[in-house]
């Protein structure tokens, strides 16, 4: 019911939705160069810390690829970690498909320390980890089976090193119900860590991604778990996040080797006058600048609802302030009697360093673990919403423009298949462009930004996709680059060209915010690129004209017209114009875009008669029916061109025009004096003639054409009814043997009866 009455108010409320891309990049688009690197089922991306390696987890393998030259991904070193076959088969007799969950798909791929990475693998239903080396990329120590990454290549998990330690969220059993938080290889000899068992702390969990605040000794997990203070007939999935402290060690009598700092609190993304989006997809962590208070770490968190369609999607922002205060309130406690959460008061809840307190304390702490109060994102709900596209991952950076001003830019993966660049602009965002990642919708499962290299790194089921953050180059005009709206690029006066921004730019036009745009650029009246179509008369023409953006308005203009007919010309929607070839309609074409008050011409064509083999004018005087084909009189054998023999003159003779070629001549014309015609370049036929003499052929043809359909009929008609005439002519007579008769042979017809009948009556 609870849910009904949700999903009814998602359906009757609106809200403010994302505008439409203002540029898309098809795949393998000339415009952007995007790259890929086939591999297999591509789980977990690992950038170096000098961004020139890119490691890969993938089905049975472990890779490494040279990625120290922007958007080239070539193979370095790889490592196989495949199930052998008697791990295939027992994975394939618990019930498993042998082809779909019995690789082993690797969950965990990080830098345990300078000289190590550690990776995790589902490992044909039995979890394994293991280490490899970096300085001979080869595996060590692995077929260690320690659970910490899930049985089921599906299941998400979140695992992080810090100094040398790792904390891991997973399941840690077969049917993936058993949630756990730890810590593993604990220094100093203080014991490993793991969830309290006692009470139920998690409630299926979904982990989505972790974060380490190093300066208060914390670490964070996202989920989204079933909500067990809520009660209704329908379970409500709850957004979270968790935290435990770094150097936990667990109580004395109480909670050993437990953590005593865990706690939770809810996630609240809703949008004005809507119900929330509850189902946490995606967690970025954005670290402040370098010298910066940790407290300004943000988190952008993709969020869908559990009762809206397939296509809607909110992205909120959350402080590390905001959780802290949180965490550092009030909670709620579990009461037995009533099994409701109300609320309580503990000075040391949520608090680090709890090894040393009572046993009252830790009691407190074990069954008093969620907060009173949820973390509100920044602007008290999502700094976007789409009701279009429903995302999956998301990436987040901040850059300078050219006057100074810090904008944030968001890289977010649709499960359509397209990569959205999003400029949180004042006071709604803008899809800036959408570049095509994949022909068809692919599970993505990692996505690494490097603002440094200037690429995104997409991991998908079918490898590995490198795309640039900026494609500057793509705009070709001052215009088109001031309209872009990207922060990251700006039209250089000198170079004349859309560049991206190196820091200390000085001649660069960049106009981030909307208004006045036709006053930034210098005025350019460039009839953009110039092209040239042949065509025949009556032919069908089709000007094509790209649209410089989605948002851009196109027209059309002709040399000799002021507006262009729609009884001659056909506006398509992709901007194209089509129309029949004539006098009418040969000139010069000129499409022009505007967008925000700038416009620029886009294309130009000349539309020219295209040469024929023949084109030949009627002689004055002639009737229209003729060519004049120029002859030659013969000249008598043996004379020269001498006063008393002078040069044949060259006279024209009428013939039909649907002849190709004068009366065929004698043989011993034909030997001693061929005919000579005049060359194409003598010869000239202008438009209205040729289109005249082209309609009077087609009205020939076709009185020719219905004079034969008519004969054709008449033919038939007349066959018909002779046939039917004879068939009424016939009978049949009965034989004479018997009963029997053959109704099926013809014996005579009217006209032998009668003689047959005279001849009688002669004999008598």
């Amino acid at each position: 019911m609870f849910g009904s009455v949700l999903l009814l108010c998602l359906l009757l409320s609106s809200s403010g939705s994302l505008p439409p891309p203002r540029r898309s990049f098809l795949l393998n688009s000339s415009h952007i160069p995007v790259r890929s690197f086939r591999l297999q089922n591509v789980t977990t991306l690992f950038l170096s810390s000098d961004s020139s390696t890119l490691y890969v987890g993938a089905r049975d393998a472990i890779l490494s690829l040279d990625v120290s030259q922007a958007e080239i991904l070539t193979q370095k070193q790889e490592v196989s970690w495949r199930p052998t076959a008697k791990e295939t088969e027992d994975c394939s007799m618990k019930g498993k498909n042998r082809e779909v969950d019995c690789p082993n798909f690797v969950h965990a791929l990080l830098p345990l320390n300078s000289t190590h990475l550690y990776a995790c693998g589902s490992y044909a239903y039995s979890p394994q980890d293991a280490f490899i080396d970096l300085l001979t990329f080869s595996m060590v120590n692995a077929n260690g089976h320690w659970r910490r990454c899930p049985y089921s290549p599906f299941q998400r998990s979140s695992a992080l090193a810090l100094d040398g330690e790792l904390f891991t969220a997973t399941t840690t059993d077969f049917k993936g119900t058993k949630p756990q938080i730890s810590r593993h290889f604990s220094r100093d000899g203080r014991p490993d860590v793991s969830l309290d068992n006692f009470a139920s702390l998690l409630d299926e969990p979904a982990f989505v991604s972790s974060s380490a605040d190093s300066a208060n000794g914390k670490i964070y997990y996202f989920f989204t778990e079933s909500g067990n203070e809520f009660r209704f007939e329908e379970k409500l999935r709850i957004p979270r996040v968790a935290q435990v402290c770094k150097d936990d060690v667990g109580g004395r009598r109480i909670l050993q080797k437990k953590w005593t700092s865990f706690a939770k609190a809810s996630l609240l993304c809703r949008p004005p006058n809507r119900p929330p989006h509850n189902v946490l997809r995606d967690m970025f962590t954005l670290q402040p600048p370098e010298g910066s208070d940790s407290s300004e770490t943000l988190f952008y968190g993709v969020f869908t609802s559990q009762w809206s369609g397939q296509s809607e999607s909110a992205v909120c922002v959350f402080t590390l302030q905001d959780i802290t205060t949180v965490f550092s309130g009030n909670y709620r406690k579990l009461d037995k009697n009533s099994q409701r959460w109300i609320p309580t008061s503990g000075r040391q809840l949520g608090k680090c360093g709890l090894a040393s307190s009572s046993d009252a304390i830790l009691e407190a702490v074990r069954s008093s673990f969620l907060t009173d109060s949820s973390v509100k994102p920044v602007r008290n709900g999502p700094v976007l919403v789409s009701a279009e596209h429903r995302y999956s991952h998301v990436a987040a950076m901040k850059t300078r423009a050219a006057n100074g001003e810090e904008f944030t830019l968001l890289f977010l993966v649709a499960e359509s298949g397209f990569l959205h660049k999003v400029v949180l602009f004042e006071p709604e965002p803008q899809i800036i462009e959408e570049v095509q990642l994949f022909t068809e919708p692919q599970l993505v499962r990692s996505v690494v930004l490097s603002s440094v290299k200037g690429i995104l790194y997409v991991g998908t089921s079918e490898g590995v996709t490198a795309v640039p953050l900026a494609t500057c180059s793509a705009h070709r005009t001052c215009s088109q680059c001031v309209l872009s709206r990207d922060p990251l690029c700006g039209w250089s006066q000198s170079r004349s060209v859309c560049t991206a921004l190196s820091g200390s730019e000085e001649d660069v036009i960049q106009k981030l915010e909307s208004g006045n745009e036709e006053k930034v650029c210098p005025e350019d009246r460039s009839p953009g690129e110039i092209r040239e179509v042949s065509v025949g008369l009556n032919q069908a023409v089709r000007l094509e004209c790209e649209r410089p953006s989605n948002l851009a308005v196109l027209s059309w203009t002709h040399s000799q017209m002021e507006s262009l007919p729609q009884t001659l010309f056909i506006r398509s929607p992709d901007g194209s114009l089509s129309f029949l070839a004539s006098a009418q309609t040969l000139g010069s074409y000129s499409c022009e875009a505007e967008e925000a008050g700038l416009k620029e011409v886009v294309v130009s064509y000349t539309v020219l008669l295209k040469p024929t083999p023949r084109s030949i004018g009627p002689h004055p005087g002639v009737e229209k029916d003729f060519e004049d084909i120029p002859t030659e009189t013969p000249t008598p054998e043996g004379s020269e061109n001498t006063p008393d023999h002078p040069a044949p003159e060259t006279t024209a003779t009428a013939v039909p025009r649907m002849k190709a070629s004068p009366d065929v001549p004698t043989a011993s014309e034909s030997k001693t004096n061929p005919p000579s015609f005049r060359t194409d370049s003598q010869i000239s036929l202008e438009a209205p003639q040729a289109e005249r003499s082209y309609l009077g052929a087609l009205q020939v043809v076709s009185v020719l054409l219905a004079v034969c359909i008519c004969v054709i009929f008449m033919g038939a008609f007349f066959t018909l009814r002779q046939r039917k005439a004879g068939l009424r002519s016939c009978h049949l007579l009965p034989v004479k043997d018997g009963s029997k008769k053959d109704n099926s042979m013809e014996i005579s017809s009217l006209g032998s009866r009668k003689e047959a009948s005279t001849e009688l009556n002669d004999g008598e």
